[in-house]
Protein backbone atom coordinates (compact mmCIF):
# COMPACT_ATOMS: atom_id res chain seq x y z
CA UNK A 1 0.00 0.00 0.00
CA UNK A 2 0.76 3.81 -0.40
CA UNK A 3 4.27 4.44 1.44
CA UNK A 4 4.13 8.47 1.94
CA UNK A 5 6.93 10.38 3.05
CA UNK A 6 7.64 13.66 3.94
CA UNK A 7 10.28 15.76 2.02
CA UNK A 8 13.09 18.49 2.16
CA UNK A 9 11.64 20.19 -0.58
CA UNK A 10 13.03 23.21 -2.69
CA UNK A 11 11.20 26.13 -2.44
CA UNK A 12 11.08 30.02 -2.94
CA UNK A 13 12.04 31.89 0.66
CA UNK A 14 8.41 32.61 2.27
CA UNK A 15 10.46 35.42 4.44
CA UNK A 16 11.98 37.47 1.34
CA UNK A 17 8.11 37.65 -0.24
CA UNK A 18 6.29 37.89 2.88
CA UNK A 19 5.04 34.68 2.46
CA UNK A 20 3.11 35.96 -0.87
CA UNK A 21 3.58 34.07 -3.82
CA UNK A 22 0.82 35.27 -5.74
CA UNK A 23 3.49 36.37 -8.72
CA UNK A 24 5.66 33.41 -8.65
CA UNK A 25 3.68 30.33 -8.58
CA UNK A 26 1.62 29.01 -12.16
CA UNK A 27 -1.12 26.85 -13.41
CA UNK A 28 0.23 23.55 -14.66
CA UNK A 29 2.27 23.64 -17.63
CA UNK A 30 0.39 21.84 -19.89
CA UNK A 31 -2.63 24.76 -19.71
CA UNK A 32 0.10 27.21 -20.66
CA UNK A 33 0.79 28.80 -24.26
CA UNK A 34 3.33 31.08 -24.95
CA UNK A 35 0.89 34.16 -23.95
CA UNK A 36 0.43 32.88 -20.79
CA UNK A 37 4.39 31.75 -19.86
CA UNK A 38 5.13 35.67 -21.38
CA UNK A 39 2.44 37.12 -19.00
CA UNK A 40 3.31 35.45 -15.90
CA UNK A 41 7.47 36.57 -16.46
CA UNK A 42 6.37 40.01 -16.96
CA UNK A 43 4.56 40.01 -13.84
CA UNK A 44 7.49 38.20 -12.10
CA UNK A 45 10.89 37.38 -13.73
CA UNK A 46 11.06 34.58 -10.64
CA UNK A 47 7.88 32.98 -11.52
CA UNK A 48 8.25 29.24 -11.53
CA UNK A 49 7.43 28.81 -15.22
CA UNK A 50 10.50 30.17 -16.41
CA UNK A 51 11.50 26.49 -15.29
CA UNK A 52 8.68 24.49 -15.70
CA UNK A 53 7.88 25.56 -19.21
CA UNK A 54 11.01 25.89 -20.67
CA UNK A 55 9.35 24.57 -24.58
CA UNK A 56 6.38 25.26 -26.06
CA UNK A 57 4.08 23.52 -26.62
CA UNK A 58 4.99 20.48 -23.96
CA UNK A 59 3.41 18.11 -26.69
CA UNK A 60 7.22 16.46 -27.43
CA UNK A 61 10.39 16.92 -26.68
CA UNK A 62 11.88 20.74 -27.57
CA UNK A 63 15.52 21.61 -28.20
CA UNK A 64 17.94 20.77 -25.94
CA UNK A 65 18.81 24.04 -24.71
CA UNK A 66 15.63 24.76 -23.60
CA UNK A 67 16.09 22.30 -21.01
CA UNK A 68 19.99 23.00 -20.14
CA UNK A 69 18.19 26.42 -19.63
CA UNK A 70 15.45 25.24 -17.22
CA UNK A 71 18.27 23.78 -14.87
CA UNK A 72 20.77 26.57 -15.34
CA UNK A 73 17.59 29.17 -14.43
CA UNK A 74 16.59 26.95 -11.25
CA UNK A 75 20.44 26.61 -10.44
CA UNK A 76 20.72 30.61 -10.35
CA UNK A 77 17.79 30.77 -7.94
CA UNK A 78 19.09 28.23 -5.40
CA UNK A 79 22.54 30.07 -5.76
CA UNK A 80 21.51 33.46 -5.16
CA UNK A 81 18.68 32.36 -2.06
CA UNK A 82 15.45 33.16 -3.65
CA UNK A 83 14.41 28.70 -3.44
CA UNK A 84 16.11 27.44 -0.35
CA UNK A 85 15.97 24.07 0.74
CA UNK A 86 13.79 22.80 3.65
CA UNK A 87 15.47 22.11 6.68
CA UNK A 88 13.42 19.27 7.92
CA UNK A 89 11.31 16.82 6.04
CA UNK A 90 8.02 18.16 6.00
CA UNK A 91 4.59 17.31 4.74
CA UNK A 92 3.09 20.64 3.71
CA UNK A 93 -0.80 20.79 4.36
CA UNK A 94 -2.63 22.82 0.99
CA UNK A 95 -5.76 24.36 0.66
CA UNK A 96 -7.17 25.95 -2.14
CA UNK A 97 -10.07 27.93 -1.80
CA UNK A 98 -12.96 29.03 -4.57
CA UNK A 99 -16.04 30.01 -5.99
CA UNK A 100 -18.46 27.00 -8.11
CA UNK A 101 -21.71 28.06 -9.19
CA UNK A 102 -22.01 30.74 -6.62
CA UNK A 103 -20.42 29.00 -3.87
CA UNK A 104 -17.34 28.99 -1.88
CA UNK A 105 -15.60 25.81 -1.80
CA UNK A 106 -12.87 24.86 -0.11
CA UNK A 107 -10.29 21.60 -1.06
CA UNK A 108 -8.31 20.17 1.58
CA UNK A 109 -5.03 18.45 0.72
CA UNK A 110 -1.30 17.79 1.33
CA UNK A 111 1.87 17.84 -0.76
CA UNK A 112 4.13 14.23 -0.01
CA UNK A 113 6.67 12.00 -1.34
CA UNK A 114 5.07 9.12 -2.57
CA UNK A 115 7.30 5.82 -3.13
CA UNK A 116 6.21 5.06 -7.25
CA UNK A 117 4.51 2.19 -8.08
CA UNK A 118 3.50 0.55 -11.23
CA UNK A 119 -0.05 0.82 -12.38
CA UNK A 120 0.45 -3.20 -12.70
CA UNK A 121 0.44 -3.42 -9.11
CA UNK A 122 -3.00 -1.89 -8.31
CA UNK A 123 -1.97 0.87 -5.79
CA UNK A 124 -1.47 3.80 -8.05
CA UNK A 125 -4.38 3.83 -10.09
CA UNK A 126 -4.68 5.60 -13.50
CA UNK A 127 -8.30 6.68 -15.33
CA UNK A 128 -6.54 8.23 -18.50
CA UNK A 129 -4.16 7.21 -21.47
CA UNK A 130 -0.71 8.49 -21.73
CA UNK A 131 1.24 9.57 -24.84
CA UNK A 132 4.77 9.33 -25.81
CA UNK A 133 5.08 13.30 -27.09
CA UNK A 134 4.62 15.04 -23.53
CA UNK A 135 6.33 12.32 -21.61
CA UNK A 136 9.40 13.11 -23.41
CA UNK A 137 9.29 16.90 -22.71
CA UNK A 138 8.99 15.73 -18.97
CA UNK A 139 11.53 13.26 -18.86
CA UNK A 140 13.72 15.65 -20.60
CA UNK A 141 12.95 18.52 -18.05
CA UNK A 142 13.54 15.92 -15.32
CA UNK A 143 17.17 14.67 -16.11
CA UNK A 144 18.34 18.22 -16.59
CA UNK A 145 16.67 19.52 -13.61
CA UNK A 146 16.65 16.47 -11.06
CA UNK A 147 13.56 17.23 -10.05
CA UNK A 148 9.85 17.10 -9.73
CA UNK A 149 8.84 20.63 -10.47
CA UNK A 150 5.32 20.24 -10.86
CA UNK A 151 3.19 17.65 -8.69
CA UNK A 152 0.81 14.78 -9.43
CA UNK A 153 -2.41 15.12 -8.45
CA UNK A 154 -3.54 12.28 -6.89
CA UNK A 155 -6.66 10.97 -4.67
CA UNK A 156 -7.77 8.52 -1.84
CA UNK A 157 -10.57 7.52 0.16
CA UNK A 158 -11.20 9.14 3.68
CA UNK A 159 -14.40 8.88 4.61
CA UNK A 160 -13.96 9.20 8.09
CA UNK A 161 -11.64 12.37 7.31
CA UNK A 162 -8.69 10.68 9.49
CA UNK A 163 -6.29 12.31 7.12
CA UNK A 164 -8.50 15.89 7.34
CA UNK A 165 -8.64 15.61 11.22
CA UNK A 166 -4.75 14.94 11.39
CA UNK A 167 -4.13 18.28 9.74
CA UNK A 168 -6.50 20.33 11.13
CA UNK A 169 -4.94 21.46 14.13
CA UNK A 170 -2.08 22.94 11.99
CA UNK A 171 -4.34 24.55 9.57
CA UNK A 172 -6.12 26.77 11.68
CA UNK A 173 -2.96 28.97 12.03
CA UNK A 174 -1.80 31.57 9.89
CA UNK A 175 -0.16 29.63 6.79
CA UNK A 176 3.18 29.93 5.66
CA UNK A 177 2.79 30.69 2.28
CA UNK A 178 -0.18 32.06 0.23
CA UNK A 179 -0.88 33.20 -3.06
CA UNK A 180 -4.06 34.17 -5.38
CA UNK A 181 -4.09 32.73 -8.41
CA UNK A 182 -6.83 33.00 -11.06
CA UNK A 183 -9.57 33.80 -8.33
CA UNK A 184 -8.36 30.78 -6.49
CA UNK A 185 -6.70 31.51 -2.90
CA UNK A 186 -3.44 29.29 -2.02
CA UNK A 187 -2.39 28.67 1.44
CA UNK A 188 0.37 26.62 2.61
CA UNK A 189 1.80 25.02 5.92
CA UNK A 190 5.00 23.48 6.29
CA UNK A 191 4.40 20.57 8.88
CA UNK A 192 7.10 19.31 10.77
CA UNK A 193 5.85 18.17 13.69
CA UNK A 194 6.86 13.66 14.23
CA UNK A 195 3.12 12.75 15.43
CA UNK A 196 1.17 14.34 12.45
CA UNK A 197 3.16 12.98 10.19
CA UNK A 198 3.22 9.54 11.99
CA UNK A 199 -0.06 9.69 11.86
CA UNK A 200 -0.96 10.83 8.48
CA UNK A 201 1.49 8.18 6.72
CA UNK A 202 -0.05 5.59 9.18
CA UNK A 203 -3.53 6.77 7.63
CA UNK A 204 -2.56 6.36 4.60
CA UNK A 205 -1.30 2.97 4.10
CA UNK A 206 -3.69 1.00 3.98
CA UNK A 207 -5.40 3.62 1.28
CA UNK A 208 -5.40 3.42 -2.85
CA UNK A 209 -3.96 6.39 -4.58
CA UNK A 210 -6.40 7.11 -8.01
CA UNK A 211 -4.56 10.01 -10.11
CA UNK A 212 -6.92 12.72 -10.93
CA UNK A 213 -4.64 14.59 -13.07
CA UNK A 214 -0.15 14.20 -14.13
CA UNK A 215 -1.00 11.02 -15.72
CA UNK A 216 2.11 11.86 -18.29
CA UNK A 217 3.88 13.18 -14.84
CA UNK A 218 3.74 9.96 -12.83
CA UNK A 219 4.42 7.73 -16.08
CA UNK A 220 7.66 10.26 -16.34
CA UNK A 221 8.69 9.96 -12.84
CA UNK A 222 8.57 6.00 -13.59
CA UNK A 223 10.65 6.28 -16.70
CA UNK A 224 13.47 8.79 -15.06
CA UNK A 225 13.48 6.14 -11.88
CA UNK A 226 14.53 3.20 -14.64
CA UNK A 227 16.74 5.41 -16.06
CA UNK A 228 18.87 6.13 -13.09
CA UNK A 229 18.37 2.55 -12.13
CA UNK A 230 19.71 1.04 -15.72
CA UNK A 231 22.35 3.86 -15.37
CA UNK A 232 23.87 3.12 -11.70
CA UNK A 233 22.79 -1.12 -11.78
CA UNK A 234 20.20 -0.11 -9.16
CA UNK A 235 18.57 2.36 -6.83
CA UNK A 236 18.84 1.96 -3.44
CA UNK A 237 15.15 1.28 -1.73
CA UNK A 238 15.03 4.78 0.01
CA UNK A 239 16.72 7.07 -3.24
CA UNK A 240 14.26 10.12 -3.51
CA UNK A 241 13.99 8.89 -7.19
CA UNK A 242 11.64 5.97 -5.88
CA UNK A 243 9.25 8.30 -5.09
CA UNK A 244 7.30 11.46 -6.93
CA UNK A 245 5.63 14.33 -5.44
CA UNK A 246 2.03 14.20 -4.55
CA UNK A 247 -0.55 16.73 -3.80
CA UNK A 248 -3.12 14.27 -2.17
CA UNK A 249 -6.89 15.68 -1.46
CA UNK A 250 -9.71 13.21 -0.42
CA UNK A 251 -12.38 11.80 -2.61
CA UNK A 252 -14.46 12.30 0.28
CA UNK A 253 -14.14 16.49 0.48
CA UNK A 254 -16.91 18.07 -0.59
CA UNK A 255 -14.18 20.96 -2.44
CA UNK A 256 -13.27 17.69 -4.65
CA UNK A 257 -15.16 18.83 -7.46
CA UNK A 258 -15.02 17.37 -11.52
CA UNK A 259 -16.20 19.21 -13.90
CA UNK A 260 -17.52 18.23 -17.85
CA UNK A 261 -15.18 18.79 -20.36
CA UNK A 262 -16.49 19.88 -23.54
CA UNK A 263 -16.30 19.04 -27.40
CA UNK A 264 -16.73 20.78 -30.63
CA UNK A 265 -17.22 18.59 -33.66
CA UNK A 266 -16.65 20.64 -36.65
CA UNK A 267 -17.50 19.56 -40.10
CA UNK A 268 -19.45 21.57 -42.84
CA UNK A 269 -22.14 18.48 -43.06
CA UNK A 270 -23.13 18.25 -39.73
CA UNK A 271 -25.24 20.92 -37.84
CA UNK A 272 -27.10 20.24 -34.82
CA UNK A 273 -30.23 18.94 -36.95
CA UNK A 274 -27.97 16.83 -39.31
CA UNK A 275 -26.60 15.37 -35.75
CA UNK A 276 -30.22 14.84 -33.97
CA UNK A 277 -31.49 12.68 -37.13
CA UNK A 278 -27.84 10.86 -37.23
CA UNK A 279 -28.83 9.85 -33.29
CA UNK A 280 -32.36 9.76 -33.31
CA UNK A 281 -31.97 6.18 -32.27
CA UNK A 282 -29.55 7.02 -29.25
CA UNK A 283 -30.76 10.12 -27.40
CA UNK A 284 -33.91 11.68 -26.82
CA UNK A 285 -34.78 15.49 -25.96
CA UNK A 286 -35.08 15.95 -22.06
CA UNK A 287 -34.49 19.02 -19.13
CA UNK A 288 -31.27 20.31 -18.16
CA UNK A 289 -31.78 18.33 -14.43
CA UNK A 290 -31.86 15.12 -16.54
CA UNK A 291 -29.57 15.50 -19.45
CA UNK A 292 -26.63 13.60 -20.25
CA UNK A 293 -25.19 15.78 -22.50
CA UNK A 294 -26.15 19.54 -23.68
CA UNK A 295 -25.88 19.95 -27.27
CA UNK A 296 -25.24 23.88 -28.02
CA UNK A 297 -25.56 24.60 -32.26
CA UNK A 298 -22.54 27.43 -32.83
CA UNK A 299 -24.61 28.79 -36.15
CA UNK A 300 -28.45 28.84 -34.80
CA UNK A 301 -27.56 29.38 -31.23
CA UNK A 302 -30.06 26.17 -30.33
CA UNK A 303 -29.57 24.50 -27.05
CA UNK A 304 -31.01 21.25 -26.36
CA UNK A 305 -30.74 18.79 -23.13
CA UNK A 306 -30.07 14.91 -24.29
CA UNK A 307 -31.03 12.04 -22.28
CA UNK A 308 -29.33 8.96 -23.88
CA UNK A 309 -31.97 6.32 -24.61
CA UNK A 310 -29.74 3.55 -25.67
CA UNK A 311 -27.48 2.15 -23.66
CA UNK A 312 -27.53 -1.58 -23.75
CA UNK A 313 -26.17 -0.89 -27.12
CA UNK A 314 -22.72 -0.84 -25.53
CA UNK A 315 -22.93 -4.50 -24.35
CA UNK A 316 -22.73 -5.45 -27.79
CA UNK A 317 -20.31 -2.52 -29.01
CA UNK A 318 -17.76 -2.36 -26.44
CA UNK A 319 -18.10 -5.75 -24.94
CA UNK A 320 -14.44 -6.48 -24.75
CA UNK A 321 -14.77 -3.16 -21.97
CA UNK A 322 -16.27 -3.89 -18.05
CA UNK A 323 -18.86 -2.63 -16.68
CA UNK A 324 -17.57 0.26 -15.20
CA UNK A 325 -16.65 1.34 -18.18
CA UNK A 326 -19.91 1.10 -20.32
CA UNK A 327 -21.75 3.17 -17.70
CA UNK A 328 -20.04 6.03 -18.64
CA UNK A 329 -21.60 8.58 -19.93
CA UNK A 330 -18.85 9.61 -21.70
CA UNK A 331 -18.34 6.14 -23.36
CA UNK A 332 -22.00 6.53 -24.94
CA UNK A 333 -20.93 9.48 -26.28
CA UNK A 334 -17.69 8.52 -28.08
CA UNK A 335 -18.58 5.25 -28.63
CA UNK A 336 -21.81 4.91 -29.96
CA UNK A 337 -22.86 8.63 -30.82
CA UNK A 338 -19.68 10.04 -32.50
CA UNK A 339 -18.00 7.39 -33.50
CA UNK A 340 -20.28 5.07 -34.57
CA UNK A 341 -23.53 7.05 -35.43
CA UNK A 342 -22.31 10.78 -36.74
CA UNK A 343 -19.35 8.56 -38.51
CA UNK A 344 -21.83 6.54 -40.53
CA UNK A 345 -24.15 9.82 -41.35
CA UNK A 346 -20.82 11.71 -42.48
CA UNK A 347 -18.75 8.57 -43.98
CA UNK A 348 -15.87 9.87 -41.81
CA UNK A 349 -15.10 10.60 -38.22
CA UNK A 350 -15.73 13.82 -37.27
CA UNK A 351 -12.92 16.74 -36.36
CA UNK A 352 -13.12 16.76 -32.72
CA UNK A 353 -11.86 19.78 -30.43
CA UNK A 354 -11.27 19.30 -26.72
CA UNK A 355 -12.27 22.46 -24.70
CA UNK A 356 -12.03 22.25 -20.77
CA UNK A 357 -14.74 25.32 -20.53
CA UNK A 358 -18.35 25.16 -21.38
CA UNK A 359 -18.15 29.02 -22.44
CA UNK A 360 -15.42 28.16 -24.37
CA UNK A 361 -16.94 25.42 -26.35
CA UNK A 362 -19.95 27.83 -27.35
CA UNK A 363 -17.67 30.14 -28.85
CA UNK A 364 -15.55 28.23 -30.45
CA UNK A 365 -18.69 26.45 -32.14
CA UNK A 366 -19.84 29.58 -32.99
CA UNK A 367 -16.91 30.74 -34.76
CA UNK A 368 -16.20 27.47 -36.29
CA UNK A 369 -20.25 26.91 -37.10
CA UNK A 370 -19.43 23.77 -35.01
CA UNK A 371 -21.84 21.91 -32.41
CA UNK A 372 -20.60 21.97 -29.05
CA UNK A 373 -20.84 18.90 -27.29
CA UNK A 374 -21.20 19.02 -23.18
CA UNK A 375 -21.02 15.92 -21.24
CA UNK A 376 -22.22 16.27 -17.47
CA UNK A 377 -19.56 15.35 -15.33
CA UNK A 378 -18.06 12.05 -14.55
CA UNK A 379 -19.32 11.21 -11.29
CA UNK A 380 -16.78 10.35 -8.40
CA UNK A 381 -17.48 6.53 -7.91
CA UNK A 382 -17.83 6.35 -11.24
CA UNK A 383 -13.64 7.49 -11.38
CA UNK A 384 -12.82 5.64 -8.71
CA UNK A 385 -14.76 1.89 -10.19
CA UNK A 386 -12.83 2.27 -13.87
CA UNK A 387 -9.81 2.74 -12.11
CA UNK A 388 -10.63 -0.26 -9.74
CA UNK A 389 -11.50 -2.24 -13.25
CA UNK A 390 -7.97 -1.38 -14.88
CA UNK A 391 -10.09 0.55 -17.46
CA UNK A 392 -8.92 4.41 -18.90
CA UNK A 393 -11.88 6.56 -19.92
CA UNK A 394 -11.45 8.28 -23.27
CA UNK A 395 -9.30 11.41 -23.29
CA UNK A 396 -10.16 13.82 -21.74
CA UNK A 397 -13.18 12.52 -19.76
CA UNK A 398 -12.56 14.67 -16.71
CA UNK A 399 -11.34 18.18 -15.23
CA UNK A 400 -11.01 18.38 -11.92
CA UNK A 401 -11.42 22.88 -10.78
CA UNK A 402 -9.58 24.05 -9.66
CA UNK A 403 -6.12 23.33 -11.29
CA UNK A 404 -3.22 23.17 -8.48
CA UNK A 405 -0.31 25.97 -8.13
CA UNK A 406 2.69 24.80 -9.32
CA UNK A 407 5.74 26.22 -7.60
CA UNK A 408 4.55 25.95 -3.78
CA UNK A 409 7.49 22.69 -3.71
CA UNK A 410 9.66 21.61 -5.71
CA UNK A 411 10.68 17.74 -4.89
CA UNK A 412 14.74 16.95 -5.29
CA UNK A 413 15.33 13.50 -6.83
CA UNK A 414 18.79 13.46 -5.75
CA UNK A 415 20.06 12.25 -2.03
CA UNK A 416 20.17 14.80 1.05
CA UNK A 417 23.46 16.80 1.78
Amino acid sequence: MPEVRPFRALRYDFNRFHGNVSSLIAPPYDVLDQEDKDRLLARNPYNIVAVDLPHIPPKDEGPAQAYLDAQFTLGVWTAEGTIVREEKPALYAYDQTFEHEGKKHTRHQFIAAVRLHDFSEGIVLPHERTFGGPKKDRLALTKETRCNISPVFGLYTDPDNQVGKALWRATQQPPDAFGNLEGVENRLWVLTDKSILETVAAAMQPKKIFIADGHHRYTTALNYRDHLAQMHGGLAPDHPANFVMLVLASMDDPGCIILGYGRVLVDEALDAAALMKAWSQGVAETDASDANLTLYDGPSGTTLHLKFTNRSILDQLAADRKPAWRKLDIAYLHRYLIDKLAAERLGHAPEIQYVKSQDMARRIAEERSGVALLPRPVPMEQLRAVSEADELMPQKSTYFYPKLATGLTIYPLYNED
